[in-house]
Parts: C-alpha cells; structure tokens; sequence
C-alpha cells in the first residue's frame, strides 16, 4: 500500500533509504531523522518566532537530544561531542537539516566555531570560550558583510581595528546580514587592523563580545519575510590583545577556512531540506485528486517528480566528493564550488516543483514549503553568489 503522506509538516519518511549512506552509519542517520520529525519540526512555528518562549522550547529539545545521545555529533569527544569524522557527520547533517532547528537543536551549530577558535584562538580564549560554546551556553556570529562593500569581496571590508599602546584593539564600523547577530555572545568581525606595530593592509579577524560597550545592535533584517538577519555597528568597542584569531592581516585566509566548510555544512543541510520537498511533492501527488483522477497520473507532474529527484540524485555525489576531500586535506576550491552552485539550485528547483504541484496550498502556511522555497531562493546568495563561483572555477579549470 502507498505510504500516506502528512502534507501539513512534511515528516513522513521517504520513499527509500539514502544512497550511499555506509552501513555503520544508517542507525544514527535514522535516529538523528527521527528525532528531527517528530521532536523539531512539530514546533517549528514556535522555534521561528523568537523570544523567551522560543529559548525554553530550545532548551527542552536540547535536553531530549542529549538524553538520547544526539548531542553534538561533530564535535570533538573531549568538549562534550560525539567526534564524528567529517565524512561520517555528512550523513547526519543531511538529516539534521531537513529541519533550519535541527542542527541548533542538536548542537552541531558550533562546530564551524569550535573549529575556529580550537586552531586560532590563544590558549587562554580557548579555555575561557570553547567549552561554553560547545556545550550551548554561549553562541558565535560571523560578522563580515557591510552595508556599503560587496560582500562577495571582503577584502574591501571598512571597518577599522586600531590597535592601542597596551595592545588592545578598538573597533569601528558597521557589519549585516549576521546570522544570529540579535542573540549571540560573541562576534568574529573581520577589521582591516591599524595603527601600532601590527598595522597591515589585509583584514584580521578578532573576537568581540557582544556585550562589550560600543557594541550595537541596530535592526533585524528580514529574507522574504523571515528573521535571523541582523545588522550590527561597532562604536569603539574595545577588546583585549588576545582577542586577535590568527595573525594581523592573514583575516581573510583564517576566515575562508570557515566559510569553505560553512558552505558544504549549508550543502548538505539543502539536501535534507530537497529531500523533505520531494517527499512532499510526492505524495501530493499520490493523493490529491481531481475530477480526471489523480495528479500522479498526468505526464507534466510526472516530469516535476522526475527532473526532482534527478536532481537530488545528481547533486548528491558532487557534495560528498568535496567532504572528503577537505577532510583530507586537499585542495577542494573547485569541488565545492561544484557542489555550492549544484545544491543551491537543486534546492530552488525541488521547491518550486513541489510548491507547483501543490497549487495555492503550497503557497499558505499550511505546509513548510514556503519556507522552505525562501531557503532554496537565499541559497543562491548565501556564501557568495553563483555568478562568483561559477567564475572563480572556470577560472581555475582554464587555468592562466
């Protein structure tokens, strides 16, 4: 008999396992999706709307994943994790992401911060910082674009880090689209640093406390309707000489490092979420019918669902190959390139197909197509445009 779907949430499973996934890792992969259906997408609404009530919701489901071993997957065993190899977590994160809450949720949120800090960061920040943010009492932001520079040129940034006769760095300047800049501890501001001994052309990147005087938060920026965006300024914000990540002027290359494995973590959280839009398209179609019987029968929805899955199928292997690349060490700019442009159009294209098939329901609020329609929009913006990486590797494939 078919599967009936739950067109409302979208948290029936899918129609068949996940190629690829290695044996060992199909329990976990089928627990952390379990988890994800039917603990975290049932309060996405809630989750979505911030506030108070929104932090003790979080903090409950924390507290499930932790109970059930799920917290904390990728991160290293010694700060509280699972220490997943990347390889391996790349199959969780698929799962985690169905859900924009599961990886917060689950705590592998942190782990592009714990990465940060643990290879940058001085011992004493390290030990002051890291533990909190692993364990989730403290969250990070990435502060790098600025109003008034393209951000797909951050070596243009503006903002200013004057360094102090005690050796302290005073900042200036205004960053948005911060992820999560309303309600994070701590911020990585990349600052062209000026003045004193470590005066450099190139950017740094320095740690600031978000509660630190001079430190503002001016407005949240709505995408398409949603939250999570904001725009931050710093008024001579003052922090410590050991707040400093990495060397003076080397900002860009310490925080390329974050961003290249940012934009695979948001690749495969985008096939998490394709994968819950072609679900949902699917069994539209299965069930709804019409006076000449049901939208699975006709030959255009059938090309919908094919092309979508297609896509996915396709897209799938170009990611995978670029996780274990970095994981060994090995140039992978055009592999993730590949699989950044690949996912985000993958995304795009499964949700529109599945929005289409669902007419004006999908459309209202009814099902999280909307949702997850916006995602697969921003994903051709977020980490740098299409147009940026479809140069930058045919640049490197053609060669001088």
């Amino acid at each position: 008999m078919p599967q009936q779907a739950d067109v409302v949430t979208g948290t029936e499973r899918p129609i068949r396992g996940v190629p690829g996934c290695p044996p060992h890792m199909l329990g976990l992969r089928d627990q952390v999706s379990a988890f994800v259906r039917e603990r975290v997408m049932p309060y996405e609404e809630e989750l979505d709307a911030g506030g108070s009530g929104a932090r003790v919701l979080l903090g409950r489901l924390r507290h499930e994943a932790r109970t059930e071993g799920l917290w904390g997957l990728p991160l290293p065993a010694e700060l509280g994790g699972a220490g997943l190899s990347l390889t391996d977590y790349a199959h969780v994160a698929e799962a985690e992401g169905a859900s924009d809450h599961g990886p917060s949720v689950l705590g592998s949120t942190a782990l592009l911060d714990v990465r940060l800090l643990a290879e940058h960061a001085t011992p004493a920040v390290r030990d002051r910082y890291l533990p909190r943010i692993a364990d989730g009492r403290m969250t990070m932001c990435n502060a790098m674009t600025e109003p008034d520079t393209p951000g797909s040129d951050p070596g243009l940034t503006t903002t200013r880090a004057r360094c102090e006769t005690d050796g302290s760095w005073t900042l200036h300047g205004r960053k948005w689209f911060v992820t999560g800049g309303g309600d994070a501890d701590l911020a990585a501001v990349l600052a062209r640093t000026v003045g004193g001994p470590h005066a450099t052309a190139g950017p740094s990147l320095l740690l600031v406390p978000t509660s630190a005087p001079g430190f503002r938060v001016v407005r949240e920026l709505r995408v398409l309707g949603a939250g999570g965006q904001w725009e931050i300024a710093l008024e001579g914000v003052t922090v410590p000489p050991d707040h400093l990540l990495g060397e003076p002027g080397r900002g860009l290359r310490v925080i390329a490092e974050r961003v290249r494995l940012g934009r695979l973590l948001r690749c495969l959280r985008w096939l998490g979420q394709a994968e819950r839009a072609f679900t949902l398209l699917r069994d539209r179609a299965r069930t709804r019918r019409t006076s000449w019987g049901r939208l699975a029968d006709l030959q255009l929805v059938q090309r919908l669902v094919f092309d979508a899955l297609l896509a996915i199928r396709t897209t799938r292997p170009l990611v995978f190959e670029a996780v274990a690349l970095v994981e060994a060490g090995m140039d992978a700019r055009v592999e993730t390139g590949l699989a950044k442009v690949a996912a985000a159009r993958m995304l795009q294209q499964v949700t529109d197909a599945a929005v289409q098939v669902h007419g004006a329901a999908g459309l209202g609020p009814g099902t999280p197509l909307p949702a997850l329609f916006r995602t697969g929009r921003t994903a051709r913006l977020l980490d740098g445009p299409d147009e940026l990486h479809v140069t930058a590797v045919a640049r490197r494939v053609l060669g001088p």
